[in-house]
């Protein structure tokens, strides 16, 4: 499997990649029912560059450097702690560590901001983990057994905080939780996971890349509310594949499609943040 990366945020580790990094707009749409490795990593390059100078931008609130316990071994991660009342605990998952993936990723970075700091109005707590294999994390990248390294951040996330989670990942990171929350899902009782996973986004989350073919029909299954965000400009979710495989979801789901953006949002980062905050109060009031 190979889907994808971009730059990371400040504070890089060993097996790790740095960097992170808003204009207007994106269209929302309500659902009814290769290239080569070469210009991935120009992509990557070019989304590192245009957003260094928010590796400049204050932190809000207090860090916890934390180690998990995965299937494959120790799981390195970040716990930005929200509000002591929050009502709900979040997990966001990073990238493709083949092409650079880590916790640090600059999507994953903004995309935990929606949901930490107090300026969306959440101010929940956010978990971020390395995959095996990627920054600190003990094993090696595998493609398919990384769902269980999802499922082993969430355990640690329900011990933690007791409380519902919502679940959001970018590109290979989304297909990983996408399918780790719908063993979950198959498991529910009275209407809830075991892990009581409220909500779902997948950000970037991609179609095809080189000659994979990403399958995505246990979406049917899942009555768990789910947002698809992407851009306009994202070669790896070409608009008329995500709408059908959104189209295919179990309801609740929303598509949201940024205009100008690409797979890494890349000046577009606002409105993807804007996008979750907003789904997100509207699905859980």
């Amino acid at each position: 499997m190979n889907p994808l990366s971009a730059s990371s945020e400040a504070g890089s580790h060993p097996r790790s990649s740095v960097l992170e990094g808003p204009t207007t707009g994106h269209s929302q749409h309500e659902l009814p029912g290769s290239r080569s490795s070469r210009l991935l990593r120009q992509a990557f390059d070019l989304s590192s560059r245009s957003d260094s100078q928010a590796r400049k931008a204050p932190q809000s609130g207090s860090i916890r450097s934390i180690t998990l316990p995965g299937p494959a071994g120790r799981l390195e991660a970040v716990l930005n702690q929200g509000d002591a009342d929050a009502p709900f605990a979040a997990l966001v998952c990073h990238p493709h560590p083949v092409f650079g993936g880590t916790l640090h990723n600059k999507v994953v970075y903004h995309a935990m901001k929606a949901l930490n700091h107090p300026h969306w109005g959440l101010g929940w707590p956010v978990l971020r983990f390395n995959f095996r294999g990627a920054g600190l994390s003990d094993g090696a990248h595998d493609g398919e057994a990384e769902v269980g390294d999802v499922l082993a951040a969430l355990d640690w996330l329900k011990n933690e905080f007791q409380r519902p989670l919502i679940v959001a990942g970018f590109s290979f990171g989304a297909a990983m939780a996408l399918r780790a929350c719908s063993g979950l899902d198959q498991s529910r009782t009275s209407g809830q996971s075991p892990q009581n996973v409220r909500a779902l986004i997948a950000l970037g989350l991609p179609m095809q890349v080189r000659s994979h073919t990403y399958n995505y029909s246990f979406l049917q299954h899942m009555a768990v509310p789910k947002l698809f965000v992407s851009g306009d400009r994202d070669r790896f979710a070409p608009f008329s594949q995500l709408d059908a495989v959104a189209n295919s979801a179990a309801v609740p789901r929303r598509l949201i499609v940024i205009p100008g953006a690409d797979h890494f949002f890349s000046g577009q980062l606002e409105p993807m943040q804007r996008a979750i905050a907003g789904w997100l109060k509207e699905q859980l009031s």
